[in-house]
């Protein structure tokens, strides 16, 4: 397992807009719910949950996309549609960022697995824990130590 080399920096598909990560995960994910399904255009989403303080946006300014809900915002390009991070109301600690958005993507690697109830029948990740929905909100401090150990 690699090390997520920083700072990195990224761009949307059309590179109108730019992301920069300073700070490592404090966990990797992949989901498998339907939502992320539509939304990735494939069997699951990845994500690289960061703190809030080690990411930014440098150029442009992203929209907000997917279901528009008032618990969850997915920002994307406002010109070529890319999916590139989600903010978690209440949750200001963290973004959710897609990995692939970042110009070095090869240290990525899902260290849990979300929505297997609805996992495809042919995806795998290769994570190392895997949850039916979301692990409870109490699980994540110990979800994050294993990552932490995981990737040390």
């Amino acid at each position: 397992m690699s090390r997520m080399p920083l700072p990195l920096a990224g761009s949307c598909r059309c590179g109108r807009v730019e992301i920069r990560v300073t700070k490592p995960p404090l966990a990797t994910s992949a989901c498998h719910c339907p939502g992320c399904q539509k939304m990735s255009a494939s069997a699951y989403s990845l994500t690289a949950i960061i703190p809030a303080d080690g990411f930014a946006v440098t150029k442009g300014e992203p929209v907000i996309g997917g279901l528009h809900g008032d618990d969850i915002h997915h920002y994307c390009c406002g010109h070529c549609m890319t999916w590139m991070f989600t903010r978690a109301q209440g949750m200001d600690w963290f973004v959710n960022v897609r990995p692939t958005m970042l110009d070095d993507a090869l240290w990525f690697r899902p260290f849990m697995e979300t929505y297997t109830s609805t996992r495809l029948p042919f995806a795998q990740t290769g994570a190392v824990r895997s949850f039916e929905k979301f692990p409870d909100m109490e699980e994540y401090e110990g979800l994050v130590g294993e990552y932490q150990a995981w990737v040390a």
